[in-house]
């Protein structure tokens, strides 16, 4: 019986904290539970002792506020500063920039599901509507990756189309003559043009993402956004922006580039302005631009402007051809054909009006590109990423029906279903996550933390379906040429993993390095306090939030406690049979997660910023529980179809799975190996309870890639991909294949049924079709109908060869 008290004691005090119940109310209930433990229990006088002993110790200090300060607050509070790691001022632009949106709810250990289900479906408007299934549809069918590969260019009709149409002004609004396109259309549209051409996304969502344009909207004068934007949306100005130089990669408060303030000679009058000094590296659309976003490094030396000389980063537009500007050869990017090159320039004057935003933006460069990055992150790598899951399930799908080894389809090989299903099922999650974060800037977010997610996992989940993609096509993947429609993506996919921040960079440092930092309840207030200069005052603040920290904590260890050994099964959950179970799963997680990175932040402080592995297994948790968290939206707001179970189901258990991978692996590595082991206790009492997609569950998402056309799972899957409709085109002579396949199954079976019984017998050098057809099996034209598939299906499966005149490149010229 003594037993039975203490275990009601133990759950009691946990679900108190668990359900965060306000603290004196709580003390009372656990004190007057003593009491009657006392009276009633026949517990030991030396049990009873320490319980009351611990209840004291937990009270006094919220009784006597004055002592807890002197004696607790304070010392944690020196301390505190103490291993506060110092921050560049890039450093905390970085962290500033941007907003909090569902990763702060996931941070906070307890996400409100019902708060994110019941924010608005992600929807197209009529126009958005008829842009992507008009002059989005007709780009695509007007280039051929393989001529943009040979030609090094786009074709000059479509460079034409793309100005006429204006892709280059999805984000500028009407009133400057642009399109005025949500995030979400803006997504789709490029998530599109990448199921095309990489070569074709990247020229197009470029200007759309970093770029002068989105500077000009968010910090351009009037005046200069009435006169740049309505260009850049005609297509007059083809803009680009240089960023990255060879001496400071994603170290920007490095970069050696300068703008030093003087007066100098402008259109025949002196003016105050900038002499500029730069070389630069990488830059998309640098060889064609005619418009040049410049970040540089601003000094004062003569003090024209004031007492300060170092102002700090700042944006400028410059017209490529002001005199002194460099532009720069072109770069080839691993083969691709988007415009990319160098451009430099020394003493290159230009007014102080060059500056975006005018003379009150100087010095203030790095925030406003975090702030237009956090936008622009979240939209164009990511759409280009799941334009290639959904480009790789459609070519995959199809060539595994079609292509037959020992006489059955690639698909039906359970080693072939591992691989489609990795590529099916990433594809319906990256899509779902590129929605809802797409969706997040339209309802007026700038997600950076989340938009560091999206671009590290779905690039590198991109790469890893065309990685798949190529393993199941074999030597179909490996020939180079026209007929070759996977080659250049394989070619291409490190490009998407290396640009706008490496992703071991953004894996290791930017996920959990910002938002630990961004996202948490406390900390940041914690550290605004640290530098305030009324110290007396920061101390009673630091106080309060002290307490709600702590509070914090041990509400996310009883959570902890209690999900994890299943108590959560009997809380609400919104969803259906289906889905209520892994919300329940990642409040369990949500929970461990919350209270990890406290403990963990606590023990390492500043030496976390350099314990990488560590720091990026808590990002991989925390970008695991929003990839479930999107799929789950997606679940919700599509209503439940019964055709979307086995892709959420694949989903779920993927991400579920990486994410207890990443606390596990966390804590074995631990630094307190103590700590450590009593955390997996309470982690994991049980185990990990996912482990990844079961073969079943694999073998569900395989078989949907594969079916034809029309499937309400399938067509789900590869929404917004470009579907070729021209009989010479590689990707479409795989539909036609199995539409031809598909209507002669039942003469297939018939031939085999021949053979199995003796009626058909094969004749060397005839093939079994015409032997069929001479032996009256099948008619002339059931034959004919047989040889037209197989004719479609050798269509699929040839592979292409050249001359040697046709391979051999002039002196000097480069392929």
């Amino acid at each position: 019986m003594l037993a039975v008290w203490l275990l009601i004691l133990v759950v009691a005090t946990a679900y108190l904290a668990h359900r965060r119940t306000a603290p004196l109310p709580a003390l009372g209930m656990v004190a007057g539970y003593l009491v009657l433990m006392g009276l009633f229990s026949h517990a030991p006088t030396w049990l009873l002792a320490v319980f009351w002993l611990v209840l004291l110790v937990v009270a006094l200090p919220l009784a006597l506020p004055e002592q807890r300060r002197k004696l607790f607050s304070a010392p944690m509070f020196a301390w505190f500063q103490r291993v506060l790691p110092p921050m560049s001022a890039t450093e905390r632009d970085a962290i500033e920039a941007g907003s909090v949106w569902w990763d702060g709810e996931l941070f906070s250990g307890r996400p409100d599901w019902d708060k994110l289900l019941a924010y608005p479906k992600a929807q197209l408007s009529e126009e958005e509507q008829a842009f992507i299934d008009g002059p989005t549809e007709q780009l695509c069918a007007m280039v051929s990756d393989w001529e943009i590969g040979q030609q090094m260019d786009l074709p000059a009709k479509a460079w034409e189309h793309i100005k006429q149409h204006g892709f280059f002004a999805l984000i500028i609004p009407k009133e400057y003559g642009g399109k005025g396109f949500s995030a979400y259309a803006h997504s789709q549209v490029a998530m599109k043009l990448a199921t095309r051409s990489g070569d074709l996304a990247s020229t197009v969502m470029v200007p759309n993402s970093l770029g002068p344009a989105e500077l000009l909207l968010h910090y351009g004068t009037d005046e200069q956004r009435q006169h740049y934007l309505p260009r850049l949306a005609r297509g007059d100005d083809i803009p680009c922006f240089a960023l990255t130089g060879p001496l400071a990669g994603s170290d920007a408060g490095a970069m050696p580039d300068t703008g030093i303030i003087c007066k100098g000679q402008w259109q025949g009058e002196e003016v105050l302005g900038l002499r500029l000094t730069w070389e630069k590296r990488y830059i998309t659309l640098g060889p064609v631009a005619t418009l040049l976003g410049l970040a540089f490094k601003a000094y004062d030396p003569d003090h024209l402007l004031g007492e300060q000389e170092d102002l700090g980063i700042s944006l400028a537009l410059v017209p490529t051809d002001t005199p002194g500007v460099e532009i720069g050869r072109r770069h080839l990017p691993l083969g691709a054909a988007f415009m990319n090159g160098p451009n430099s320039g020394k003493d290159v004057f230009i007014p102080l009006d060059f500056l975006i935003g005018g003379q009150d933006m100087l010095g203030k460069g790095w925030m406003m590109l975090m702030n237009c990055l956090s936008v622009g992150r979240s939209i164009s790598l990511p759409a280009v990423g799941t334009g290639a899951a959904k480009f790789t399930s459609l070519v995959t799908g199809q060539y595994s029906q079609i292509r037959e080894q020992f006489n059955v389809p690639l698909a039906a090989f359970e080693g072939i279903q591992e691989a489609l299903a990795r590529i099916g099922g990433n594809a319906w999650l990256m899509d779902s996550a590129r929605i809802l974060t797409a969706n997040a800037v339209d309802l007026g977010e700038k997600p950076s933390v989340l938009s560091a997610i999206l671009k590290y996992h779905l690039t590198e989940r991109g790469r890893e379906c065309i990685s798949h993609a190529m393993d199941v096509h074999g030597g179909k993947g490996i020939i180079m040429g026209p007929n070759n429609y996977l080659a250049r993506s394989w070619q291409g996919a490190p490009i998407f993993i290396t640009v706008e921040g490496a992703n071991i960079l953004s894996r290791n440092l930017m996920i959990f390095g910002q938002g630990a930092i961004r996202c948490h309840p406390y900390v940041l207030k914690e550290m605004a306090l640290a530098d305030r200069e009324d110290q007396q005052q920061a101390l009673l603040e630091f106080d309060e939030l002290l307490l709600q920290h702590i509070g914090f904590a041990v509400s996310n260890a009883a959570s902890s406690l209690l999900l994890s050994l299943g108590l959560g099964r009997f809380s609400e959950a919104p969803g259906d049979n289906l889905s209520r179970p892994y919300f329940r799963a990642l409040n369990r997680l949500a929970a461990a997660f919350a209270l990890i990175a406290d403990l963990s932040m606590m023990l390492l402080g500043g030496e976390l910023k350099r314990r990488e592995r560590l720091s990026a297994r808590l990002g991989d948790v925390l970008s695991h529980l929003y990839l479930a968290s999107a799929a789950l939206k997606r679940y919700h707001d599509l209503d439940y179809p019964a055709h979307s179970r086995p892709l959420l189901c694949w989903a779920m258990e993927e991400s579920l799975g990486h994410a207890e991978q990443a606390l596990d692996e966390l804590l074995s590595n631990f630094p307190n190996k103590l700590l450590g082991c009593a955390l997996r206790v309470l982690v994991f009492p049980f185990g990990r309870r996912h482990k990844g997609p079961s073969d079943a569950q694999d073998a569900q998402v395989a078989e949907i890639i594969g079916r034809n056309s029309g499937d309400p799972a399938l067509e789900e899957l590869l929404a917004g991909c470009y579907r070729p409709q021209a009989e010479n085109d590689p990707v479409a002579a795989l539909q036609q294949a199995m539409d031809l396949l598909q209507s002669v199954q039942p003469l297939q079976k018939k031939l085999h049924q021949a053979l199995k019984d003796g009626q058909l017998q094969e004749v060397p050098g005839q093939s079994l079709i015409d032997a069929a057809a001479s032996a009256g099996i099948l008619t002339a034209e059931e034959a004919q109908s047989l040889h037209q598939a197989e004719a479609a299906r050798r269509v699929v499966i040839d592979v292409d060869d050249f001359a040697k005149e046709e391979l051999k490149l002039g002196r000097g010229k480069v392929r």
